[in-house]
């Protein structure tokens, strides 16, 4: 008797984990449809120096640039009491910042990024928020009595992917709309987008992508569908699943990466100290 449920334990054990290595290649094909107008797909596509320099030297206009650190998702503390996560802070050979921002809604509120060190913050967007006309809208700081330039050490510029005005400019976000794997016309940066979305190596990477996106709609309730029933389910089964495994012997940490979940989660669920669900 306990050898036939050990023998369907397994039997249930893989037919769930099959499920999930399913689950997550229709993610992973589902991410390799985003365009460079997503923050996180941008993220992992710049997180290259070679691909972040291409894209640097057109928006800024600094044909040498010469780019030496890139972090992606950064996080700064103080800012207006506020913690701000950058899409991309590169920095280049001099020790200048380039803050790279992907804004999705139509409102503008980029306050809270206001005390950053001297930076060059390009803010791009889907749509022209000013709705003036133009590719690039770089903004300039005055003194209000008179006709003195105020400098702070901050160069802001709106870059938008809807206006096309003919400029270099304009032709990279038109490939950042359909980061067209096929299209090999933006050098390193094509190479970066065709690594990523058709060659093997860059799977791994792209299951990083569609996990983090699959885990955020999670977090916050954004998938398309997703019903707070459906969400308890499928943390259910993945605890226990987890719960099964560690039975057959196998590590919370060697748990945590077969079914993509934090290790500490799999920990909570194993000793009961949290809900499933929370």
């Amino acid at each position: 008797m306990r050898q036939e449920k050990f023998i369907n334990d397994i039997i249930c054990v893989n037919e769930n984990l099959e499920s999930i290595l399913a689950a997550r290649d229709r993610r992973v094909t589902e991410a390799r449809k985003f365009n460079l107008l997503s923050n996180v797909f941008m993220s992992v596509a710049l997180d290259d120096k070679d691909a972040c320099e291409y894209v640097l030297k057109i928006l800024t206009g600094i044909k040498d640039l010469k780019v030496k650190e890139i972090r992606s998702q950064y996080r700064i503390s103080k800012i207006h009491s506020h913690d701000a996560i950058l899409d991309i802070l590169a920095e280049d050979s001099t020790g200048q910042l380039y803050n790279l921002e992907i804004q999705r809604s139509e409102t503008i509120d980029h306050a809270r990024r206001g005390e950053l060190p001297d930076v060059y913050i390009i803010y791009i967007s889907e749509t022209d928020l000013w709705k003036a006309g133009y590719t690039v809208y770089p903004v300039k700081k005055y003194f209000e009595n008179t006709a003195l330039n105020y400098v702070d050490g901050q160069y802001i510029s709106y870059v938008n992917a809807e206006v096309d005005d003919g400029s270099e400019t304009a032709k990279l976000m038109k490939y950042f709309k359909t980061a067209d794997p096929n299209d090999m016309t933006h050098g390193e940066l094509s190479k970066r987008v065709h690594y990523l979305k058709c060659e093997e190596g860059g799977y791994e990477e792209m299951c990083e992508v569609s996990e983090k996106i699959y885990r955020e709609g999670i977090e916050d309730g954004r998938i398309s569908g997703l019903k707070e029933g459906r969400k308890e389910g499928w943390l259910e089964s993945q605890k226990e699943t987890a719960k099964n495994l560690f039975e057959m012997g196998m590590s919370a940490d060697t748990i945590a990466q077969a079914l993509k979940v934090n290790v500490k989660l799999v920990q909570e669920w194993l000793t009961g100290s949290r809900s499933p669900a929370r």
